[in-house]
């Protein structure tokens, strides 16, 4: 089977669709994780955040941000987003799964969209909120070689991972931390079926029942 199709058939399996409902207390939001296949390898796509944005300015993330009265759902969010952001067309996005939702430092219900676009896609970034577009092959987020983490750190639950990532293209290197580090680790754990190198902070065999247990544990305290 194809690296794409053997790749949608795993995900699949991880889809939460609907079943979660959402915590009323709690803003959404939604990112778009592009994967695409290149040279044979699996990967994401990426961007860099325009310095001139008040929130997360400069910072590395998944196209994405809060939902709209418009959007439908989750899906709607994290699609209408990645136009915005770096012209993605909502039809080239083939959704694959959305993930188990994760509360962000700011309070934010923040669900991970999964998608494949094409190969030949080629961004357009919108000034205004992205300064870089860049890819990385998603085994990068299972390899201990540029990734460091901390525990306890004020306002995180779990670990904080960080890595650090050099772009082939543009020899730029880029900081990828946070909340976007986490997902990147979650979708490399579950599409390539690899245990990382490192602590991840969650069982990497079943690591969805983690982020469900984190997210009662909010949720219930409500």
């Amino acid at each position: 089977m194809h690296i794409k199709e053997e790749t949608i058939a795993i995900l699949k399996q991880h889809d939460v669709g609907n079943k979660l409902g959402s915590p009323p207390a709690f803003p959404k939001a939604s990112v778009l994780i592009p994967l695409t296949v290149k040279n044979g390898q699996l990967c994401t796509l990426m961007t860099l955040r325009s310095q001139e944005l008040r929130t997360s300015g400069g910072e590395v993330c998944f196209p994405g941000g809060k939902r709209d009265p418009s959007d439908a759902d989750d899906v709607d969010t994290a699609l209408r987003e990645a136009e915005e952001e770096i012209g993605l067309p909502p039809a080239d996005v083939l959704v694959v799964c959305r993930l188990v939702p994760i509360i962000n430092k700011s309070g934010l219900l923040v669900t991970p969209v999964v998608g494949f676009i094409d190969e030949s896609f080629c961004p357009c970034p919108n000034p205004a909120e992205v300064s870089a577009v860049f890819t990385v092959p998603l085994d990068f987020f299972t390899r201990d070689k540029d990734h460091s983490s901390s525990h306890g750190v004020a306002g995180m639950r779990g670990f904080l991972h960080s890595f650090y990532f050099v772009d082939p293209d543009s020899g730029r290197q880029y900081h990828i931390w946070g909340l976007t580090a986490v997902f990147a680790i979650l979708v490399a754990v579950l599409a390539l079926r690899r245990t990382p190198e490192f602590d991840v902070g969650f069982d990497p065999k079943d690591p969805l029942s983690f982020f469900h247990r984190m997210l009662h544990s909010r949720t219930s305290k409500l």
